[in-house]
Protein backbone atom coordinates (compact mmCIF):
# COMPACT_ATOMS: atom_id res chain seq x y z
CA UNK A 1 0.00 0.00 0.00
CA UNK A 2 1.47 3.23 -0.89
CA UNK A 3 1.96 6.36 1.75
CA UNK A 4 -0.85 8.72 1.67
CA UNK A 5 0.77 12.21 1.73
CA UNK A 6 -0.93 16.13 1.83
CA UNK A 7 -2.01 17.25 -1.58
CA UNK A 8 -0.11 20.54 -2.59
CA UNK A 9 -1.32 23.26 -4.87
CA UNK A 10 0.05 26.59 -5.88
CA UNK A 11 2.30 26.71 -2.89
CA UNK A 12 -0.35 25.97 0.09
CA UNK A 13 -0.79 22.73 1.72
CA UNK A 14 -4.49 21.84 1.84
CA UNK A 15 -5.83 18.31 3.05
CA UNK A 16 -9.37 20.02 0.79
CA UNK A 17 -9.16 19.20 -2.83
CA UNK A 18 -11.35 21.49 -5.31
CA UNK A 19 -12.47 20.14 -8.42
CA UNK A 20 -10.17 22.06 -10.47
CA UNK A 21 -7.31 20.06 -8.60
CA UNK A 22 -8.52 16.65 -8.92
CA UNK A 23 -8.90 17.38 -12.75
CA UNK A 24 -5.44 18.59 -12.81
CA UNK A 25 -4.44 15.54 -11.21
CA UNK A 26 -6.10 13.50 -13.18
CA UNK A 27 -4.60 14.99 -16.58
CA UNK A 28 -0.96 14.58 -14.83
CA UNK A 29 -1.77 10.46 -14.56
CA UNK A 30 -3.23 10.34 -17.71
CA UNK A 31 -0.16 12.03 -18.85
CA UNK A 32 2.22 9.85 -17.12
CA UNK A 33 0.34 6.66 -17.96
CA UNK A 34 0.79 7.48 -21.74
CA UNK A 35 4.38 8.61 -21.56
CA UNK A 36 6.11 5.31 -21.04
CA UNK A 37 6.52 1.88 -19.96
CA UNK A 38 5.05 0.68 -16.57
CA UNK A 39 6.30 -2.18 -14.25
CA UNK A 40 4.75 -5.20 -14.58
CA UNK A 41 7.15 -7.22 -12.38
CA UNK A 42 10.31 -6.36 -9.77
CA UNK A 43 12.70 -8.49 -7.50
CA UNK A 44 15.99 -7.51 -6.20
CA UNK A 45 18.57 -10.00 -7.20
CA UNK A 46 20.98 -11.09 -4.33
CA UNK A 47 23.34 -12.51 -6.65
CA UNK A 48 23.90 -9.65 -8.68
CA UNK A 49 22.94 -6.75 -5.70
CA UNK A 50 20.64 -5.30 -8.40
CA UNK A 51 17.38 -4.50 -7.97
CA UNK A 52 15.76 -5.67 -11.73
CA UNK A 53 12.69 -4.43 -13.04
CA UNK A 54 10.69 -5.96 -16.11
CA UNK A 55 8.25 -3.29 -17.95
CA UNK A 56 5.35 -4.28 -20.36
CA UNK A 57 7.01 -3.63 -23.08
CA UNK A 58 9.45 -6.18 -22.86
CA UNK A 59 12.34 -4.00 -21.54
CA UNK A 60 14.41 -4.79 -18.29
CA UNK A 61 15.91 -2.29 -16.44
CA UNK A 62 18.65 -3.67 -13.48
CA UNK A 63 20.13 -0.84 -11.02
CA UNK A 64 22.60 -0.97 -7.92
CA UNK A 65 20.27 -0.34 -4.35
CA UNK A 66 23.34 2.39 -4.04
CA UNK A 67 21.95 4.67 -6.67
CA UNK A 68 18.11 5.33 -4.53
CA UNK A 69 17.30 6.92 -2.15
CA UNK A 70 16.58 5.15 1.00
CA UNK A 71 17.51 1.71 -0.51
CA UNK A 72 21.25 2.90 -0.17
CA UNK A 73 21.84 1.29 3.04
CA UNK A 74 19.19 -1.92 3.00
CA UNK A 75 19.95 -5.43 3.82
CA UNK A 76 18.77 -7.76 0.90
CA UNK A 77 16.05 -9.07 3.20
CA UNK A 78 14.49 -5.59 2.92
CA UNK A 79 15.40 -5.05 -0.50
CA UNK A 80 13.42 -8.71 -1.52
CA UNK A 81 10.03 -7.23 -1.14
CA UNK A 82 9.17 -4.86 -3.65
CA UNK A 83 4.96 -3.39 -3.95
CA UNK A 84 4.64 -2.18 -7.60
CA UNK A 85 1.60 0.22 -7.36
CA UNK A 86 -1.86 -0.62 -9.67
CA UNK A 87 -0.37 2.25 -12.21
CA UNK A 88 2.91 0.49 -12.77
CA UNK A 89 5.06 3.97 -12.19
CA UNK A 90 5.62 3.74 -8.67
CA UNK A 91 8.19 1.18 -6.67
CA UNK A 92 7.37 0.75 -2.57
CA UNK A 93 9.77 -1.18 -0.19
CA UNK A 94 7.22 -1.47 2.97
CA UNK A 95 10.46 -2.87 4.84
CA UNK A 96 12.27 0.63 4.53
CA UNK A 97 9.02 2.86 3.94
CA UNK A 98 11.01 3.74 0.30
CA UNK A 99 9.23 4.69 -3.14
CA UNK A 100 10.98 5.54 -6.23
CA UNK A 101 8.79 6.73 -9.25
CA UNK A 102 9.67 5.13 -12.56
CA UNK A 103 9.02 7.82 -14.80
CA UNK A 104 11.75 9.58 -12.94
CA UNK A 105 13.60 6.41 -12.61
CA UNK A 106 13.70 6.19 -16.30
CA UNK A 107 15.59 9.32 -16.85
CA UNK A 108 18.30 8.78 -13.99
CA UNK A 109 16.45 10.38 -10.98
CA UNK A 110 17.02 8.06 -8.30
CA UNK A 111 15.90 10.50 -5.36
CA UNK A 112 14.97 13.86 -4.22
CA UNK A 113 16.59 16.93 -5.81
CA UNK A 114 18.60 17.03 -2.24
CA UNK A 115 19.49 13.30 -2.87
CA UNK A 116 20.82 13.20 -5.57
CA UNK A 117 22.96 16.45 -5.22
CA UNK A 118 24.52 14.90 -2.38
CA UNK A 119 25.67 11.92 -4.35
CA UNK A 120 27.24 13.66 -7.17
CA UNK A 121 28.93 15.62 -4.28
CA UNK A 122 30.37 12.17 -3.07
CA UNK A 123 31.32 11.07 -6.72
CA UNK A 124 33.13 14.66 -7.32
CA UNK A 125 34.83 15.04 -3.93
CA UNK A 126 36.33 11.61 -4.83
CA UNK A 127 36.97 12.57 -8.13
CA UNK A 128 41.37 12.32 -9.38
CA UNK A 129 41.48 14.82 -12.30
CA UNK A 130 44.79 16.34 -13.72
CA UNK A 131 43.29 20.09 -12.30
CA UNK A 132 42.36 18.54 -9.12
CA UNK A 133 46.48 17.22 -8.48
CA UNK A 134 48.02 20.50 -9.74
CA UNK A 135 45.71 22.84 -7.43
CA UNK A 136 46.55 20.65 -4.41
CA UNK A 137 49.77 21.20 -4.86
CA UNK A 138 49.42 24.83 -5.39
CA UNK A 139 47.95 24.98 -1.98
CA UNK A 140 50.61 22.67 0.01
CA UNK A 141 53.54 25.15 -1.95
CA UNK A 142 51.26 28.21 -0.37
CA UNK A 143 51.24 26.65 3.09
CA UNK A 144 47.91 24.49 2.60
CA UNK A 145 44.31 25.24 2.70
CA UNK A 146 43.03 28.73 3.27
CA UNK A 147 42.12 29.18 6.98
CA UNK A 148 38.36 29.97 7.53
CA UNK A 149 37.55 33.69 8.54
CA UNK A 150 34.65 34.01 11.29
CA UNK A 151 32.34 36.64 10.54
Amino acid sequence: MMRSCRFVASGRQSSALTDEDIRRAEKAMRDDMASGPRAVAARYDRRRARVVLSFDNGADLAFPPSLAEGLDKATAGDLATIEISPTGLELHWPNLDADLWLPGLLVGVFGSPRWMASLMGRKGGRARTNAKVAAARANRRRGGRPRGVAV
